[in-house]
This record gives C-alpha cells, sequence and structure tokens, in this order.
C-alpha cells in the first residue's frame, strides 16, 4: 500500500529494478559466456550477478557518485601528502571487485596469461557490475592491464605480482610492498600533447639504478593508486616507467598533485593534474620503447571501454524495459503499445549484437596466445569494437532515458549518470579518429593477417541479408590511397559485419534481423525506425528480460 499524500495517493509507478540477478536475467550475456567457453561458472556468475543486483550495491554506487572524491593536499601539521579521500561506498565497491578477481583473474601468479575462458568470465562479471557503477572500474581496468606493460620487465613484475596478486583491497597510504593489496594507474596525456605521447616534454634522469622525473600530467587517472605508469624523456627517447607513491625508504614521493579534475561524469573515481619534482621511478622496458611498451597496457584498456559501454547499454534497457512493463499509458502497459515495443525491440536487437561483439572479441583475447588467427582478430577488431559500442552508447542512454519520461531525466534514478558516464570510454585510451587510425595501421603491418580476418568474418556472415556487400565496400575503402578520409565509415561498417558474425553464432534470426536492418538497409537514425515483426519483437524483448 503507497503511503498516502496529501492530495493524492502515488500509483502507476514502475518499482526499483534491484534485488535482481543481473546474469539469470540476461539470455544474450548468458549465451554469450557459454560460447566464449564458460558454462561451468554459470552458478558463480549467478552468485556475482545477484550480490550486484541488490538494492545495497545500487545504493553503494549512488553514495560513491553524490558524494564525490577531495584532494587533501596536506596533513593537519603541513607535511605534504596529496591524498584523495573518498565515501566509504566507493571503498565498498572497490572491495568487492577486488574480491571478485576484476583487477587480477586473467593472469596467473606470475603475470602470464591465466589460459582457459579468464578473459571471457572476467569480462561478464565486469559487464554486470558496469551496470551498477562504472567510475570505480578505472583503477580496477588499469591495475589489471598494468601487468601486460610490466611484462616487459620480468624482475619488477615479479616483485609486484604477490601484492597484485590477491583479491585484496588496502585502501591504507602506505607504500605497496606492505599492503595486502595494490592499485595502478596511469598517466600519459601532457597539456601540449594530448594523443600525440611522443610530444610529451616530462623528463626522467638516472638516479643509480632508478631515475628522477620531473615535469607534467595533464590528466593522471585515478591518483589513489599505489603506483602509476607514466611515460617521460629519457636520454633514449621515450620511456615507460612504474611510478610509486612512496619511495623505497618509505617517503611520500615527489607526485604533487594539483586538483582533481571536474568531469562531466565519472564522478566517483578521481582523474587528476599532477606535477613530478624529481619524483621516484623504476624503468618498465628498454629507453625509447616507451609507446610499444604501455600500449601492451592499452590494448587491455580498450577491451574494459568497450565491455563497460555494452553493460551501460544493457542496463539502461533493461530499466526502460522493467519501468514499461509496469507503467501503464492509455488503458495499456507501455510494453504493450505497438510503438514503444518497437522501440524496445529494436534497442534489444542493439545491445545482444553489442554483447555478442565484446565476448566475442573476449574469446580471441583468451585463444590469442595459442592461436594465430585468433590473435590477428584480436588485434585488428579491438580498435573496431571499442569504436562501434562505446560511440553507441551515449545515444542509447538516451534512447532509454526517453522511454522512462521524465523519471529517467531526473537524478534520482539511475539513468542521468549513466548518461553522463557514456561518453568517457570513447574518449578514454583513445578517441574515435585514434581507433579508425589503428585500424588503418594494422592493416599496413599485417596486412595479410587482416584480410583473413575479414574473409572469416565473411563466411562468418554468408547468406545473411547485406553482408556481402559490407565485405566489399570495407576492402574497396581500407585499400584505397586516401583511406585515411572515410576510414570512420569502414570501420563502423567492419563492426556492423563482426557483430553480425558474432550474433550469428548465438541466435541466428537475430542476426538475420540485426543485418537487414543494419547492413541491407540504412537504418533510420532513431530506435524503432526498423521493421521488426511482432513476434520477433516479443522473442527480443523476452530475451533481454525475462517478463516477471
Amino acid at each position: 500500500m503507497n503511503e498516502a499524500f496529501t492530495t493524492h495517493e502515488v500509483f502507476n509507478q514502475s518499482p526499483p529494478f534491484e534485488e535482481v540477478d543481473l546474469y539469470t536475467l540476461d539470455a544474450p550475456l548468458k549465451d554469450a559466456v557459454r560460447a566464449g567457453g564458460g558454462a561451468g561458472a554459470a552458478t558463480e556468475l549467478a552468485d556475482f550477478g545477484r550480490h550486484w543486483g541488490s538494492a545495497a550495491m545500487a545504493e553503494r554506487g549512488r553514495l560513491a557518485n553524490e558524494c564525490t572524491p577531495r584532494l587533501k593536499t596536506f596533513d593537519a601539521r603541513g607535511f605534504r601528502r596529496d591524498q584523495v579521500e573518498f565515501h566509504p561506498a566507493y571503498h565498498e565497491l572497490m572491495a568487492h571487485s577486488a574480491h571478485a578477481g576484476l583487477h587480477n583473474s586473467t593472469w596467473s601468479g606470475q603475470g602470464a596469461p591465466a589460459g582457459g575462458a579468464a578473459e571471457v568470465l572476467r569480462a561478464a562479471k565486469f559487464y554486470m557490475a558496469a551496470q551498477v557503477e562504472t567510475g570505480h572500474l578505472c583503477p580496477i581496468t588499469m591495475t589489471r592491464a598494468a601487468v601486460g606493460a610490466l611484462a616487459a620487465e620480468p624482475a619488477l613484475l615479479g616483485r609486484l605480482m604477490p601484492v597484485l596478486g590477491t583479491r585484496s583491497y588496502d585502501p591504507s597510504f602506505a607504500p605497496w610492498p606492505t599492503k595486502r593489496g595494490m592499485t595502478i594507474g596511469m598517466g600519459m596525456t601532457e597539456k601540449q600533447g594530448g594523443t600525440d605521447v611522443r610530444a610529451n616534454l616530462s623528463r626522467a634522469e638516472h638516479d643509480g639504478g632508478a631515475y628522477r622525473i620531473t615535469g607534467h600530467k595533464w590528466f593522471m587517472s585515478a591518483p589513489m593508486c599505489d603506483a602509476f605508469l607514466v611515460l617521460a624523456q629519457a636520454e633514449g627517447g621515450l620511456t615507460c616507467f612504474l611510478m610509486p607513491r612512496f619511495t623505497p625508504d618509505g617517503a611520500v614521493n615527489a607526485l604533487r598533485f594539483q586538483r582533481l579534475k571536474d568531469k562531466l561524469g565519472n564522478r566517483s573515481n578521481a582523474s587528476s593534474e599532477v606535477e613530478f619534482v624529481g619524483a621516484y621511478a623504476e624503468r618498465v622496458g628498454p629507453e625509447g620503447r616507451g609507446v610499444p611498451t604501455i600500449i601492451q597496457m592499452v590494448s587491455l584498456t580498450r577491451q574494459d571501454c568497450a565491455i563497460a559501454s555494452a553493460g551501460l547499454m544493457r542496463s539502461s534497457l533493461a530499466h526502460a524495459l522493467h519501468h514499461a512493463r509496469h507503467r501503464s499509458v492509455f488503458q495499456k502497459h507501455l510494453v504493450d503499445q505497438p510503438l514503444m515495443r518497437s522501440v524496445l525491440a529494436d534497442m534489444a536487437l542493439q545491445v545482444e549484437a553489442a554483447t555478442a561483439l565484446v565476448f566475442r572479441l573476449c574469446h580471441s583475447f583468451d585463444a590469442a596466445p595459442s592461436d594465430a588467427a585468433e590473435a590477428a582478430r584480436m588485434r585488428l577488431l579491438t580498435p573496431v569494437v571499442k569504436y562501434w559500442t562505446c560511440k553507441s552508447a551515449p545515444g542509447f542512454v538516451y534512447e532509454a532515458m526517453e522511454c522512462l519520461g521524465g523519471n529517467g531525466y531526473v537524478e534520482d534514478g539511475i539513468l542521468a549518470r549513466h548518461y553522463r558516464e557514456a561518453p568517457v570510454n570513447a574518449i578514454w585510451e583513445g578517441s574515435g579518429n585514434v581507433m579508425c587510425l589503428d585500424v588503418l595501421r594494422a592493416l599496413s603491418r599485417e596486412g595479410a593477417a587482416a584480410e583473413a580476418v575479414l574473409r572469416a568474418l565473411e563466411a562468418e556472415t554468408r547468406g545473411l541479408p547485406g553482408t556481402a556487400a559490407a565485405v566489399s565496400a570495407v576492402a574497396k575503402v581500407l585499400r584505397a590511397p586516401d583511406s585515411e578520409r572515410t576510414a570512420r565509415y569502414a570501420v563502423e561498417i567492419l563492426a556492423l559485419l563482426a557483430a553480425t558474425a558474432a550474433l550469428n553464432a548465438l541466435a541466428p534470426r537475430h542476426a538475420e534481423l540485426f543485418a537487414a536492418s543494419r547492413l541491407a538497409s540504412a537504418h533510420g537514425g532513431f530506435y524503432g525506425a526498423a521493421d521488426i515483426a511482432d513476434a520477433d519483437a516479443r522473442a527480443l524483448l523476452e530475451r533481454a528480460l525475462p517478463p516477471s
């Protein structure tokens, strides 16, 4: 019974979408995990889905974003500390993610790939966690990805793994060797360089077996981490370094945080501007090889950008569909109004394709160490998948907000937060243009392998509407002498082709619908413009979220 107000009673409002199992309710996710070799982990993933789908976790996500981080430059006695303070809810989210291994489960105790379906299983948890609170996943993903770069310095990695390899979260401000667990951030961007990191001006000078770095970073991600991978100019050129918060003698390292960035979204997570004043650091990889070293990290963070964006779209769809099933308009539930059902079905088709595509990529990450074809697929399609998934998310979340009307536009609900969060994944770890240039670079460096990937996609989509023409269009554009000019078009078509292929392995009828509406004909600029028959619409919505 609703509590009565003086003039009215509250009714015709959808109940909160919480105390749900984020895994069991998501048929496309379950199918993608099963196809990636993760069927044996269904019970573990359902436990994770129930925990992260709880009201308690939703409340932690709300509090972590409403009570934002604060920079405490000095302690009470005037000593420089440069600490970042967070609401306890943020630390609780970090602890739950660490306990689930989101920061390290894809690595063995020695920092080698864990093998099996480790990438797919971690991605499933990351995808669900992103539906609840995405900001705290920034240090989680950088910690996981840092191991890829640190592999260039095995002795250093060997010292770190006993702490990195635990599933404990330790927020204490202390030297990393003394802690139960640790996190690693990253600092590449400088004011004058931005994406062009080779223009960086920070300088690294030898100090015995280590280095001292002086310079500035315009964006330093997750400044509360225990160490950071940074780029600086050494004698031999641009080089990658590990910079801890404390020097080996236990003193606070000379990282001087100037301010925390006031961002559109991602508010639970701190991002900073920092100066290094002779800060202690250890080299990672050879001098002059900074970009190739840190790119091993960046490929993994790009993967997580795509997973998180797919998760934001999934959550937005689930909230919209849940609302439509409970809200009545003109004597019918919204979901039973033909036009609204058409919109929701078109959105469900987009999420199902994005989920299939992202998890097919994660399977390639799992298989790459032992399968050259999957390694080539991973290298070519990682920027493609990031480009399409991350750039699709903001518009998608907006459409979901509109399904809730004014209820979607207020900060009391999660969709406003999702909407502010969505753009960042397309900007971080390489903008859309950078992704397209990386695709062109992969084609020029590994032309034969890239051609093999395109032939595989052709075979996996044979007979589906518009796919043969899409293959020809991609090949023609990417081989053209002025391919950069039209690269965005080619990469988008390549993403749609790859999504169709991934979906065809899981739900052939839905792959046919996706190809017909996205490749064979020009999809309308807005959701609901695709011609999806009523029976197909109902099937899509039941797969997206079973009726209660």
